[in-house]
């Protein structure tokens, strides 16, 4: 029988979310039983309807913060664990959940009136980013995630590292693979703007880059606004792409 005391207990959450960056993990399944293998996975909510273990040394969650509900877990998982761990966009972002965060205050009022029903209570809250509740000591970007990116940011965790998060943005690493500007065909690419470290994957395969990398901590977004511009880019359309992973607002000077 396999000795489980010293193996890391790790948990994986699923909260707002399409599970697609859960079920990315499956797709290394050369790498995955090695990955297993490392730790004592006593709780993965896509695969096992078993109750959430109390003890915890590394808590990985997907989706955004939603409800009260939810944010009542990643606290109590923050509490818990040694290590806090999100992946993809909708937890490092909020992502598609967050595009309704204009959207809730009194909506629910207006569809109920005075007797709002407790769980539309509990629902209606304005989405937010796991970092926004509590401290994350770990991040996978993107949309879906990729999945060797969450095996060597896991094996971090486990393990312990040093290794800076990137900060520059895409257009370094689009121009290091030596691929055309969007910009330069009148095509609008939030590249200027999103953190680099995916490898400018999107480009590569001819697409614009949507941002759900987020927002580098090196962008100016006026700067890109002026760019877009310069470009016979409408710049509401680019304030509106950047509402996808709710990028607008926050870098109206650098940041």
């Amino acid at each position: 029988m396999t000795d489980t005391a010293n193996i890391p207990r790790v948990v994986l959450v699923g909260l707002a979310s399409c599970f697609g960056c859960q079920i990315n993990i499956t797709n290394v399944e050369k790498h995955l039983m090695d990955v297993l293998g490392q730790i004592d996975m006593r709780y993965w909510q896509l695969t096992s309807s078993d109750p959430m273990p109390e003890d915890i040394d590394v808590a990985v969650i997907e989706g955004a913060v939603t409800t009260e509900e939810a944010k009542r877990t990643v606290e109590d998982l923050r509490s818990r664990a040694g290590v806090v761990m999100t992946i993809g966009a909708c937890a490092n972002t909020a992502g598609i959940p967050g595009i309704a965060s204009r959207a809730y205050d009194g909506r629910q009022h207006e569809v109920y009136g005075e007797h709002v029903p407790a769980l539309v209570e509990d629902i209606a809250f304005v989405p937010q980013a796991v970092h926004d509740v509590v401290e994350v000591d770990y991040e996978v970007p993107c949309c879906p995630i990729d999945p060797m990116d969450f095996v060597k940011t896991l094996q971090n965790a486990l393990y312990g590292s040093n290794v800076y998060r990137h900060s520059s943005t895409l257009c370094g690493e689009c121009k290091r693979n030596e691929r055309g500007c969007f910009f330069g065909r009148e095509t609008l690419c939030l590249g200027l703007v999103t953190r680099s470290g995916c490898g400018a994957r999107c480009p590569n395969l001819g697409r614009p880059c949507n941002g759900c990398a987020g927002l580098s901590p090196d962008a100016n977004v006026e700067s890109a606004r002026h760019a877009a511009e310069k470009s016979n880019i409408d710049v509401r359309a680019f304030d509106s792409a950047l509402e996808i992973f709710n990028m607008i607002g926050m870098g109206e000077q650098r940041v």
